[in-house]
């Protein structure tokens, strides 16, 4: 960070980040200690299926905010425009899919690990295939969501990152361990509000520094950052309508609807009626998020149009950005820093928590019960599940200890997710949408899609480390810094061959493709290995389903 600024974090930004922990410590105490029927598997994940809506609705917003929402969609878009907000239009289209035909399904079958209906439909080796593949996308995303508020407070408070890392994650994992779903849940509750609060503040304080809303919107629309009407079908731009439209649709079916965690709370209230409900009330939150992420980004640049603290190097990569810009507004509004970095650990711990405890839900269900009913017949299943948090806590906290050497934190973590949520959508939609789709097929098309996306995540993100993609870097000024150099930012000449096209794709494809290549390998594989085996009726899961 540069010199400009010096930033004293006063007691009362510490207290406000140590009240949060200790609220979030206390809720998991209280029901680790006090809730009733703790040896439960149902209570411990699934809150006995007596959860109401709006607890589990907020739940679902929040595990889904983290720092990389907070923190690197408006350093995105100060960097690269705001074609971000195209998700809003994405979000609502899976909203009617997911509502209308995967819910259902997947409500009335009642699985406490939905990759239990692959082995319905497959076999038990696609089941512990497509568990496997969530299981490692939680361990690539959440060190990065970890990572990021540490950053913050490292940022702010000159503390060593890997310290805060390891108390923040020892609190977070002692609730999620000892409270299990519903002291999740009720955590998620109150860290949302912080999170609530620490936008609005950002975006109110942001705004009046820079003359106001309206004022901020016409120095970035001067800015480009707002131009968000391109329609152009080239793969290999990075942003656009129909990237984020298409690619973004396809990541938030993941999200939404082919994830244990938010399967998981869906199944927690009694109800399909009062499941959907929360459906609604989660995705309008997730699109108010965005749209005020976007607008943050906005904000962001109008404050910085002509002295980029980038290209300066007052800051050391574009994920400090916004922290940046709280610290300078921090110095005139005492408290103001406190609230935002407690907002940011909310957004961070009540992601890791509810991954902690769905985590738990997959390898008890999937790699553990099938192999011994030692626990269940000892009464001792919570027991089992809280050794798999702790275990799972502390691999997580130590890989996070390693995220600062990766660049570019929402592309790497769309990127990296999408290696295991392409080929596990393409596993799903390939038992539920093609009948004649068998287990060999599901096997090697999952295997395919792995391999393309490992290829093209490591390529692409290789090629990113030699600069290429910065052609999509807007505009960056510094002519307005107290400084006697002018600079503006161009991207670099490349003199060497361009990349193969697959390492040139926009990330936001990865996952669509990954799920197309799953299908069609799927399909004819399948074709070429039928057996009179396969004539069972495997649609017997969703016949199920629409005779209720």
């Amino acid at each position: 960070m540069g010199d400009e600024i010096i930033t004293v974090v006063s007691w009362y930004d510490f207290g406000m980040f140590f009240v949060m922990l200790l609220l979030s410590l206390a809720i998991g105490v209280y029901f680790g200690c006090v809730g009733t029927q703790r040896d439960a598997k149902s209570e411990y994940l699934l809150g006995g299926k007596r959860m109401t809506v709006l607890p589990i609705a907020i739940s679902l917003i929040a595990s889904q905010i983290s720092g990389i929402t907070l923190l690197a969609v408006p350093a995105d878009v100060y960097k690269f425009g705001s074609n971000y907000i195209w998700l809003c239009l994405a979000i609502p289209l899976v909203y009617l899919i997911t509502n209308y035909l995967f819910l259902p399904l997947f409500f009335h079958l009642e699985l406490t690990s939905i990759y239990e209906y692959l082995s319905i439909r497959f076999d038990k080796r696609i089941q512990k295939m497509a568990s496997f593949l969530f299981i490692l996308s939680v361990f690539l995303h959440n060190p990065i969501v970890i990572y990021i508020p540490a950053l913050v407070f490292a940022q702010a408070t000159g503390i060593d990152i890997n310290r805060t890392i390891c108390i923040v994650c020892i609190i977070c994992i002692f609730y999620t361990t000892i409270g299990g779903f519903k002291a999740v849940v009720w955590t998620d509750a109150i860290q949302f509000v912080g999170i609530i609060i620490s936008i609005i503040m950002v975006l109110i304080l942001g705004a009046r520094s820079v003359g106001g809303f309206y004022k901020a919107l016409r120095t970035a629309s001067l800015g480009e950052r707002l131009n968000i009407f391109d329609f152009t079908l080239d793969p290999t731009v990075r942003d656009g309508f129909w990237p984020v439209v298409i690619g973004g649709s396809v990541q938030y079916m993941v999200y939404i609807c082919f994830n244990q965690g938010s399967m998981q709370k869906y199944l927690a209230v009694p109800t399909l009626s009062k499941a959907r409900r929360a459906l609604l009330i989660y995705c309008f939150g997730i699109v108010g998020i965005i749209l005020a992420s976007v607008l943050t980004g906005n904000i962001v640049y109008a404050r910085y149009y002509n002295c980029d603290p980038i290209t300066t190097k007052k800051i050391n990569r574009d994920d400090q950005l916004l922290s940046y810009f709280v610290l300078e507004l921090g110095q005139r509004a005492p408290g103001f820093i406190g609230i935002f970095i407690a907002g940011i650990f909310s957004a961070a711990l009540s992601t890791l928590s509810s991954t902690l405890n769905t985590i738990a839900a997959a390898i008890y269900e999937d790699f553990i019960l099938p192999y011994t009913t030692f626990f269940q017949k000892t009464n001792r299943e919570s027991t089992i599940l809280k050794t798999i948090v702790l275990t799972s806590g502390i691999i997580c906290t130590i890989t996070a200890m390693f995220v600062d050497k990766i660049r570019g934190v929402l592309s790497i973590s769309i990127a990296l997710n999408s290696i295991a949520s392409g080929p596990m959508l393409g596993i799903f939609l390939l038992g539920i949408l093609f009948p004649k789709a068998n287990a060999k097929g599901a096997f090697y098309g999952c295997v395919s899609g792995i391999m393309l996306l490992s290829s093209m995540v490591i390529g692409n993100q290789w090629y990113s480390s030699q600069d290429y993609g910065n052609d999509f870097v807007l505009p960056l000024i510094t002519t307005g810094c107290n400084s006697s150099s002018v600079l503006t930012k161009k991207p670099k000449t490349h003199y060497m061959a361009p990349p193969f096209i697959l390492y040139r794709i926009s990330f936001w494809y990865n996952t669509i493709i990954g799920a197309f290549l799953v299908i069609v390998v799927g399909l004819i594989v399948s074709a070429l290995s039928k057996t009179e085996d396969d004539n069972f009726d495997r649609r017997v899961a969703y016949e199920r389903v629409a005779t209720k």
